[in-house]
């Protein structure tokens, strides 16, 4: 089975601090290009073998977003199966998503029309945004859905004392 790693950066806003926001990237090229209900994602990639599942998802990040991952205590929310399966790892911190583009991001090639023969070249994420918890469920791939709950729950419980 295939494993992937990646971040999930939060943040509270709100003038009480209680509304929380996560980063999330929606991936490039044309047959992404109008899904945006259940087509976003965590900055997330495959490990090397032998890596560091927080090394991988900070090395994914960098290559997707053009920027290095903040610093902090990366800790694991939660572990998705799958057909492939993936470790998210949150920290809580800002980032400017205004930043995003103006550093090289990777790139993948696809064929484009399908069964068209021809290839072209495509970032593998073409935005990024903040999104409450609420309207990340709608915009996360169905698969990562869980993440926005997980989160929550974890931040329910520590403000709870847990």
């Amino acid at each position: 089975m295939k494993t992937s790693a990646g971040l999930l950066l939060f943040r509270r806003t709100g003038a009480s601090g209680n509304d929380v926001e996560i980063l999330l990237a929606h991936p490039g090229g044309p047959f992404w290009a109008k899904k945006d209900q259940h087509g976003w994602s965590i900055p997330k990639g495959e490990l090397d073998e032998g890596e560091n599942p927080v090394a991988a998802a900070r090395r994914e990040f960098q290559e997707e977003l053009g920027h290095p991952s903040p610093d902090g205590e990366y800790w694991l929310l939660v572990e998705l199966g799958g057909p492939k399966r993936i470790s998210v790892w949150a920290l809580e911190a800002d980032f400017d998503v205004t930043s995003f583009g103006r550093n090289p991001v990777s790139t993948t090639e696809v064929e484009w029309p399908p069964r068209s023969g021809k290839r072209v070249t495509i970032p593998e994420i073409d935005r990024i945004a903040w999104f409450n918890l609420a309207e990340a469920e709608n915009r996360l791939h169905k698969g990562q859905v869980p993440i926005a709950g997980h989160l929550a729950d974890v931040i329910r419980r520590s403000e709870a004392g847990f």
